[in-house]
């Protein structure tokens, strides 16, 4: 049985191209996205992988990519199932700042800790243990059982949304989550094991 699980962070979008904090707000894809978008499904296409399921967030920029890839591996009719709880970590007040002024305002040290630490939100917003604290409970009740009955299921969410579906893949902990990133538009195949562990992993970049 194939036990197929493909995440997928968006396509670049217009703030990420302008280096702002991003969040729950919901701008659009730009012109690089879109092609991110469609280069995925292509590779995702000529690596062989077919889908039963498609999950993604609330926000608009997710949505999109995810129709663009389905378009461009032909199956352009797959309904999507959509849930916040898959959205990108609130950024609060720092929503819509460049993270220049962002430190401009409150001094580099004090973003970066806010960026990059597991448990300290910034003013109005999710940590990253918040945001890993709705999308978990979302992934092991909704996603992972079409896994492992045998559904290829491909999941569009965002850099920190993800991180949480990483953390029970790759068994990141507290510590090391905050350093994974991952690239816009480029898709991550699991095989997963009959136990939810995996099997194997392959990255295809373009």
């Amino acid at each position: 049985m194939d036990r197929i699980l493909v995440l997928l962070r968006h396509g670049q979008s217009e703030w990420n191209l302008k280096n702002l904090f991003t969040g729950w707000k919901d701008p659009a894809l730009t012109e690089v996205g879109v092609k991110e978008a469609i280069s995925a499904g292509e590779r995702l296409k000529a690596h062989g992988v077919t889908f039963q399921h498609t999950f993604t967030s609330a926000l608009s920029r997710a949505q999109h990519t995810a129709r663009l890839a389905l378009e461009a591996m032909g199956t352009p009719n797959l309904a999507m199932t959509k849930d916040m709880r898959l959205n990108e970590r609130d950024y609060g007040d720092l929503a819509g700042l460049n993270k220049a002024e962002a430190a401009q305002k409150w001094g580099d040290e004090q973003v970066m800790v806010w960026r990059r630490s597991y448990d300290t939100p910034p003013p109005g917003g999710e940590s990253l243990r918040d945001t890993l604290a709705r999308a978990l409970p979302y992934y092991n009740q909704e996603i992972l059982p079409c896994v492992l009955r045998g559904e290829n299921t491909l999941v569009v969410a965002h850099g920190n949304s993800l991180r949480a579906l990483l953390m029970v893949l790759e068994k990141a902990t507290p510590e090391t989550i905050p350093g994974i990133e991952l690239d816009t538009g480029v898709p991550v195949v699991y095989r997963l094991k009959a136990d939810s562990t995996v099997e194997s992993k392959v990255v295809l970049k373009a």
